[in-house]
């Protein structure tokens, strides 16, 4: 925790955990506590949805309008061409402009269920980088600018050493990514007096070449901040699960199945959780995480309900809380109605694993492990409603953890139960 916050926006952050680092802690509390700071957090479009893992800076831009600052949300039409290698050992897939473009659009409607935009000082604003990216010409953009960005810097950043200490090849494309994103920056506290960027641990880097810039060229103090990297309580990257990635675009993944990640949240990551993932006050959040035994699962509902409510709205997380009771824990009264067919898995059988194939073709899903390959790769195949994106997934008792009865599904229509003997 860092000592001595005096702005709203800061102690918050410091109290839910969303602070890693900054380049000026000090000066930009100071900052904060003389008005309202206008700052900005930048998202590629390299995919039609944000995953869970990206919840962490739309939380962040929720918190920061909350406070009476001003968010600015820079969307990567330009930069999305180049491809930020951070993180990376392979350069990213180039994507065309009409995939961009689709794209921004798709990912852009997740920030109505975060921020207020419009016109006033504290409205948001959405903006892409091929505004002014897209028009740069190329040897003056050299001249006025490379002359600020040392080969020798570049490469003791982490994005560059560790792909190069890899022995993986970085293009000259690339190399120009952290150029483009400091002149981002600049270009912001030119036309809006944005003063503070806000990114992943893994943007430090760049964050970094963004504030020198501005300093270099205009003179002007300008601040960064970085958030940590989320992991679970076992070590597993955030968003990522057996099933695929935990989008947050409804046609991608549905309500109930976001409602059903957080619900599975492991125990020692509900506090954090809920701090980091919900706007539930902290006296609230204190008492819950407090809880032990069965009471713990309750806490978890409250998170799954949030986090649920904060993304799809309230009335999708009531119909997904109510899904699951019918599902979960009165699984007899519901689903016998339907007379499913049921196999029930010997302890041997969970010892081993049972491989997810042959439960569709025993089942009688699938007429055989090929189709039921081509369903599972099609998107077809789900288990307790979550599509299944492993055709090697295995089925054991930790499967069944958190709910009595598993439910394959092939389709909308083609349902069995699994069932521990």
């Amino acid at each position: 925790m860092w000592l001595a916050m005096k702005s709203e926006f800061l102690t918050i952050l410091d109290e839910r955990g969303f602070i890693q680092q900054g380049t000026d802690l000090e000066g930009l509390d100071e900052l904060l506590g003389q008005g309202p700071v206008t700052a900005y957090i930048g998202f590629d479009a390299t995919a039609k949805s944000f995953h869970v893992g990206s919840l962490v800076q739309i939380m962040v831009l929720y918190w920061l309008q909350q406070t009476g600052n001003r968010p600015l949300i820079l969307m990567g039409g330009a930069t999305t061409k180049v491809g930020d290698p951070t993180g990376k050992d392979e350069s990213r897939k180039l994507l065309e402009e009409k995939e961009i473009q689709d794209n921004i659009q798709n990912l852009s409607r997740v920030f109505n269920r975060a921020v207020t935009f419009g016109k006033g000082p504290q409205d948001a604003m959405l903006l892409n980088n091929i505004d002014w990216l897209g028009s740069l010409n190329y040897l003056d953009f050299l001249r006025d600018f490379g002359t600020h960005f040392t080969i020798n810097r570049m490469l003791t950043f982490e994005s560059v050493r560790l792909r190069l200490d890899r022995e993986h090849p970085m293009t000259f494309l690339e190399f120009n990514y952290m150029i483009l994103q400091g002149y981002d920056f600049l270009e912001l506290y030119k036309k809006y007096g944005c003063s503070l960027q806000i990114g992943g641990i893994d943007q430090w880097g760049n964050i970094i070449n963004g504030v020198e810039l501005v300093r270099k060229v205009l003179h002007k103090p300008v601040f960064g901040l970085t958030t940590p990297l989320i992991t679970t309580a076992s070590g597993a990257k955030m968003g990522k699960t057996a099933q695929g990635a935990v989008w947050l675009n409804a046609d991608l993944l549905s309500p109930f199945d976001y409602w059903q990640f957080w619900r599975n949240t492991e125990d020692k990551d509900v506090g954090r959780f809920l701090r980091l993932f919900t706007i539930l006050p902290l006296a609230e959040i204190k008492r819950l995480e407090k809880l032990q035994g069965n009471e713990i699962n309750e806490a978890k509902k409250i998170l799954a309900d949030a986090a649920t409510t904060f993304i799809h709205g309230e009335r999708a997380a009531l119909e997904a809380r109510e899904t699951a009771h019918r599902l979960f824990e009165t699984p007899q009264a519901s689903l016998d109605e339907a007379a499913l067919p049921t196999l029930e898995l010997s302890h041997d059988e969970l010892e081993k694993g049972a491989p997810i194939l042959d439960l569709f073709c025993r089942l009688g899903l699938t007429t055989s492990k090929g189709e039921a390959r081509r369903l599972i790769e099609g998107g077809g195949a789900r288990l307790n409603d979550a599509p299944l994106g492993d055709e090697l997934f295995l089925i054991t008792s930790s499967s069944f953890k958190d709910a009595p009865i598993l439910k394959l599904s092939a389709g909308k229509k083609r349902h069995g139960l699994v069932k521990k003997l």
